[in-house]
């Protein structure tokens, strides 16, 4: 039997896995550069930390990944990173301490979706959550993190969308209305249990009959109270004075009910269907819901697997992840073990060094080291190690030069 992938995973192998790493690494040294922290989570939680916070999106409804462990407990692989992150900051203290907390964290997200491409199973993606600190300047910096990183990947042809999901007091006001609307649409009885648990969800209705039905529904922004509408009005200038763009999306409903305030969403113009490549937004009350203190935070989450495809669709040259500098083809049993020996040398020296294996001849070597991409390549056999010397060959111009054998990190500098 042949065994493969499961279904709907995102799956890396060289040469792709470099430009993925490549990308990985781009994004997390973006996010490391503002002062966020490295948080290593579990792979599954409690399920009760998940559904107490989105019964009515389909991610916690339709598309966990549950189980119960041989203790008899409910467990979900993660579907998203937000709760996670703030269960671990409540749980370790991070939040008692200098505020906002800075954090950020990184891996494979579970999800039961209908698998599509830049749409998986097993997806990654790389988040951040600042957490403590009330202040349309932080939002501001949140969303200008996300726009550098998308900048440092070379990409271009990707937009900026936000709104403001407003306060309390806003949505309450919003809600009467928005509920009386609904009310008198024609709508299957799913739809209106899903209405009667939130119903800014049909604003996030994939069905062109519902989104026909809520073209003219009563929009958020317009039940801004001034406080929301103030600090909404704030986060814009501060982006405005970075040089970042945007465009208000009214309609704009996260996948996840626990957002309030500045929401945002950066979207691809080369992705079709599924051009989100990342968003996030503001979140007070959260950590209150899942038994911490009642504080706000903001952060966002950054698919790993659409930004690569992002990268390639825009035909981004992707830096080289690993080139050897030296390539060497032993001659016979003893020739490994002393190649072996200055492999092992060189590597502890700084230096990224690869060897032949499986007695190959020596015409064939050479073509391996060729494709390899090293930048020199050198022959040791018995003559080599018994005087000492091997000609160390540059593989772009195919030059040579004698070089002694304990002075090869010289040569290679």
């Amino acid at each position: 039997m042949k065994f493969q992938a499961p279904k709907g995973v995102s799956e890396y192998v060289p040469p792709r896995s470099n430009a993925f790493a490549w990308v990985r690494s781009t994004l997390e040294s973006t996010i490391s550069s503002a002062g966020y922290q490295l948080l290593e989570l579990p792979i599954f939680e409690d399920t009760d930390l998940f559904t107490r916070i989105g019964a009515s999106t389909d991610v916690v409804s339709k598309e966990m990944y549950t189980f119960e462990d041989r203790g008899g407990r409910s467990i979900t692989l993660r579907p998203e990173g937000t709760v996670g992150a703030l269960r671990a900051v409540n749980e370790h203290g991070l939040d008692r301490g200098s505020l906002p907390a800075k954090v950020y964290y990184c891996g494979p997200f579970f999800r039961a979706e209908r698998p599509q491409r830049g749409r998986y199973r097993q997806f990654y993606s790389i988040g951040i959550e600042a957490i403590g600190t009330h202040d349309a300047a932080l939002d501001a910096e949140v969303i200008a993190i996300a726009d550098a990183g998308f900048k440092k990947l070379g990409l271009t042809k990707y937009r900026l969308e936000m709104t403001s999901l407003g306060d309390a007091e806003s949505r309450a006001a919003h809600r009467v209305d928005l509920v009386k609307f609904i009310a008198g649409l024609d709508l299957d009885d799913e739809t209106k249990e899903r209405a009667k648990l939130n119903p800014l969800r049909l604003f996030d209705d994939k069905r062109d009959e519902v989104r026909d039905l809520m073209a003219k529904a009563p929009i958020l922004l317009d039940y801004l109270s001034p406080e929301s509408k103030a600090n909404f009005a704030e986060v814009q200038e501060h982006l405005t004075a970075m040089g970042i763009a945007f465009t208000i999306n009214p309609r704009m409903v996260r996948g996840l009910d626990y957002y309030t305030g500045t929401t945002f969403e950066f979207v691809h113009d080369l992705l079709g269907a599924q051009s989100g490549i990342g968003g996030g937004g503001r979140y007070d009350g959260l950590m209150g819901e899942i038994g911490g203190q009642d504080i706000t935070g903001i952060g966002f989450g950054i698919g790993l697997d659409r930004a690569l495809l992002a990268v390639e669709a825009e035909g981004v040259v992707i830096p080289e992840t690993f080139v050897s500098d030296l390539f060497i083809i032993p001659m016979g049993v003893a020739a490994k073990s002393a190649a072996l020996k200055y492999a092992a040398e060189l590597r502890a020296a700084g230096f990224k060094v690869e060897l032949a294996f499986g007695d190959r001849a020596l015409k064939t070597a050479m073509k391996i080291a060729d494709k390899s991409g090293a930048r020199y390549s050198l022959v040791i056999g018995d003559e080599e190690m018994a005087s000492g010397v091997v000609e160390v060959k540059e593989m772009s111009s195919g030059t040579a030069n004698s070089v002694r054998l304990d002075s090869l990190a010289s040569a290679l500098k």
